[in-house]
C-alpha cells in the first residue's frame, strides 16, 4: 500500500491536537507524535486540553512535555471546562476554539471521532468541523468499555519502540487512571496490534484515524 505521509526528515510540519481530557491525545495519537518526532520532521505542535481539573491537570502538563520532547516548538494550554457536560458548554467551547485558530496556522489537526460515544468528545469533534473548516483532520480513537469502536481508514504504522515508549509514557504520567480496567499496557497494545495488522505494518503496531476528506495533489 502507497503511503501518503504527512512530512518527511527536515520537513516543517505544524499540528494542532485537540483533547477532551488529559489523557486523550496520548491514548488516540501519542504514538504518532513521537513518530513524527523520531523521524526527524521539524515538529510544531500546539497540544490543547480542554477540561483537567485537580491533579490531572499537573498529569496533563507533566505527560504532554514527555510526548513533545524533540518536537522543534511546542505550546500546551489546558482549559477549564467542566469534564463530562461539554454539549451545555458548546457556546463556551466554540469560542475558546475560534481564539485558538487566530493564534494558530495547524497543517494538521488531531481530534476526537464523530462516533466516540463519549459526549465531550463528540462534542469536540463537532466544534472541531465547525471551527476548523479550511484543515486536514484526523480523528482518533479512544478504546473504553462503550464498545464505539469505528471503521479506521487511514493508519500510521509504529515501531516495538514507539509502542513501548507510548506505554510507558502513559503509565508513568497518569497515576490517578491505572486503577481503571481498561488503562493497562494490554489495552493499548492490543488495539495498535490489531490497527497494525489491518495496515500490515512492518512492526505490526500502528495508531488508526478517521480521514473524512483530503486533497491528493
Amino acid at each position: 500500500m502507497m503511503g501518503l505521509g504527512l512530512a518527511r526528515r527536515g520537513e516543517e510540519l505544524s499540528v494542532l491536537c485537540l483533547g477532551a481530557h488529559s489523557d486523550d491525545i496520548e491514548i488516540g495519537a501519542g504514538g504518532t507524535i513521537l513518530s513524527l518526532i523520531a523521524s526527524g520532521v521539524r515538529l510544531d505542535v500546539h497540544w490543547c486540553v480542554l477540561s483537567a481539573g485537580g491533579q490531572r491537570t499537573a498529569e496533563a502538563t507533566s505527560s504532554a512535555k514527555a510526548f513533545l520532547e524533540g518536537s522543534r516548538t511546542s505550546k500546551i494550554e489546558i482549559a477549564e471546562f467542566e469534564d463530562s457536560y461539554f454539549p451545555s458548554q458548546s457556546r463556551a467551547i466554540k469560542q475558546w476554539l475560534m481564539d485558538v485558530r487566530a493564534r494558530v496556522r495547524p497543517d494538521v489537526v488531531l481530534t476526537h471521532a464523530r462516533l466516540d460515544a463519549h459526549q465531550d468528545h463528540r462534542e469536540v469533534n463537532q466544534l472541531t468541523w465547525n471551527v476548523f473548516r479550511d484543515h486536514l483532520v484526523l480523528e482518533y480513537e479512544i478504546p473504553k468499555w462503550d464498545g464505539d469502536l469505528s471503521q479506521p481508514n487511514a493508519y500510521v504504522p509504529l515501531t516495538g519502540d514507539i509502542m513501548e515508549r507510548k506505554i510507558g509514557l502513559l503509565h508513568e504520567h497518569f497515576g490517578t487512571q491505572r486503577s481503571k480496567d481498561w488503562f493497562d499496557r494490554e489495552t493499548f497494545a492490543g488495539l495498535a496490534r490489531l490497527r497494525g495488522m489491518e495496515c500490515r505494518a512492518p512492526e505490526h503496531f500502528a495508531e488508526a484515524f478517521t480521514l473524512r476528506k483530503a486533497k491528493i495533489l
